[in-house]
């Protein structure tokens, strides 16, 4: 048994299913088992799913080796437990317990690879862009998880790529420079302009319409004024970067972008719809549930017609969107606005979820299998579409 009690937690022995993380700063970093949902280090663990509040809070957890030799412990006992898999090295020097970087996202693992980074940094030059920015912004990164930090460097500065971050040389006006968190970053709309260009196509559109809905939604309105004015202006970087590699699709994805999906999944869903030649679907469309209030629908297909959900899993998993309701109950209530909703409109319900929407064949298979009959071959070449 490998004792970090400093810390207050320990590597040694295999990883316990209820061992939570408690404390808002490094000193109080600690593992406890079982009991109630775990709350500190401001994150929740819920059957796998793991919320972090704020980057300096997720940060808190990175312990350097220096840290870890005052704890008492010497480079053969961290780097055994690092060989064993109960301390992940984030970067050279600087690690996390493994029990706490499984539970993260993708994205909430590249942050901490961020600001991991950003506390080594040695290049008071380089800032922090593409997915790399796209996570201090909150943005999604679809099924795509970065390699190596990714920053931008002046034109003029020469050094070079590392094995853990990669140097941009694009053109860096002081205008798209800002700040998130403490850590120099692209500004929100150079950001999504380069993640639309360089990004496979799925997270691109995920990452986008996230950036949109920053932007220009507000409660669950799109702002028409702000979303097109959004629009004009990353349109008009795909015209001020004439040669800049990626144009055809950025330009693409910001005429397809809408920032009324809440969900990646609810993107990529829309993106697969175009694919496979639906008419353009209405988004969050609002109607009157059972009880009063107003319900938003996902998608209202309106040519077959149907009522579209994407079942993402944290409406049933997150207590904060529960509102306090076990999961069963969630669940039962779904069903009682559905079943109302479908007996006001007599349009049946459609569903799916992350399994379905890997590839557009996946998708369409699902629609198959809800008794839809798909656009044919001659619909499908009227309609626009992404490759």
């Amino acid at each position: 048994m490998v004792s970090f009690s400093a810390y207050g937690f320990a590597l040694g022995g295999a990883s316990d299913a209820g061992l939570s993380y408690t404390g808002a700063s490094r000193g109080e970093l600690s593992l406890r088992r079982g009991g109630a949902a775990p709350r500190g280090l401001a994150a929740e663990q819920h059957r796998g799913m793991f919320v972090t509040r704020t980057t300096a809070e997720l940060a808190s957890a990175l312990l350097t080796r220096g840290d870890l030799e005052r704890s008492g412990e010497r480079g053969p006992t961290i780097a055994r437990a690092v060989r064993e898999g109960r301390l992940r090295r984030v970067r050279q020097g600087r690690y996390v317990p493994t029990d706490l970087w499984e539970m993260l996202s993708p994205e909430q693992r590249h942050l901490l690879e961020v600001v991991a980074a950003e506390l080594d940094k040695q290049d008071g030059d380089l800032v922090a862009s593409h997915a790399s920015s796209a996570v201090l912004w909150g943005l999604p990164l679809y099924r795509h998880a970065p390699t190596r930090v990714h920053g931008i460097a002046r034109i003029d500065h020469r050094a070079s790529s590392t094995a853990t971050v990669l140097r941009h040389t694009d053109e860096l006006p002081d205008e798209d420079i800002t700040v998130r968190d403490g850590i120099r970053c692209t500004t929100l709309s150079r950001t999504a302009f380069d993640l639309a260009r360089t990004l496979p196509i799925e997270a691109a559109v995920a990452a986008v319409d996230a950036a949109m809905r920053i932007a220009a939604v507000r409660g669950q309105t799109l702002d028409p004024l702000r979303a097109e004015r959004w629009r004009a202006e990353l349109g008009a970087r795909v015209v001020a970067a004439k040669g800049t590699r990626g144009l055809r699709q950025a330009k693409d994805v910001i005429a397809f972008m809408d920032g009324r999906a809440q969900l990646p999944g609810e993107s990529v869903s829309r993106l697969h719809l175009r694919r496979l030649g639906f008419a353009p679907p209405r988004l969050q469309v609002p109607m009157i549930g059972p009880d009063g209030t107003t319900v938003w629908i996902d998608f209202g297909l309106d040519d077959i017609p149907a009522w579209g959900e994407f079942d993402g899993t944290s409406k049933y998993l997150d207590p904060a969107l529960r509102r306090g309701h076990t999961v069963e109950e969630a669940l039962l209530e779904e069903k009682r606005r559905e079943d109302y909703l479908r007996a006001r409109t007599a349009r049946p319900f459609l569903r799916w979820g992350s399994a379905h929407i890997g590839t557009t064949e996946a998708f369409a298979r699902q629609l198959r299998s809800l008794g839809v009959t798909l656009p044919t071959a001659s619909a499908r070449s009227r309609r626009p579409t992404f490759v």
